[in-house]
């Protein structure tokens, strides 16, 4: 036996095709006619305060943005996720507080770092190293012999 759910129900757009007889050859939900016209307000206004003039060109421009906007906030609207949730969602968003980043130290720090004024010449120009102290080979044997008889004490 097949159960089928309730799907086809939220498949159906509440969708305007335009006027009987003389529908529009696209298909846009009522939400976007209401969104698209919103949107294309707010771009003309955006435009006029960026001193674009009002004309041909930039009327179809301001048209092609708010197509563009319009489907782009369409795409994240669906039955179960309406455009109120959408838009309270982007606000908490944009209202939350953020964690604020830190720049005085943490678990690494500079400050054992020694900084040197003059750079490090290469090993072939380098004077050469100052004849350190080498115990002969007696005085070490000699420490050796020490230390044996001091532990067979």
């Amino acid at each position: 036996m097949r159960i089928r759910t309730d799907d086809e129900v939220y498949r159906v757009d509440a969708v305007w095709l335009g006027p009987p007889k003389a529908t529009f050859p696209w298909r846009a939900r009522y939400v976007a006619w209401g969104v698209g016209i919103a949107v294309f307000l707010v771009v003309l206004t955006v435009e006029r305060q960026l001193g674009v003039g009002f004309g041909f060109f930039s009327t179809a421009w301001a048209f092609v943005a708010t197509i563009a906007i319009t489907r782009l906030i369409t795409s994240k609207i669906s039955h179960e996720r309406p455009l109120g949730a959408v838009f309270t969602m982007w606000l908490r968003e944009l209202h939350t507080p953020r964690e604020r980043p830190r720049g005085d130290g943490g678990a690494v720090t500079a400050t054992k770092l020694r900084v040197r004024a003059e750079r490090p010449l290469p090993r072939n120009k380098r004077r050469p190293a100052p004849v350190r102290y080498q115990p002969s080979p007696d005085t070490s044997r000699a420490r050796r012999g020490r230390a044996a008889a001091a532990a067979r004490r």
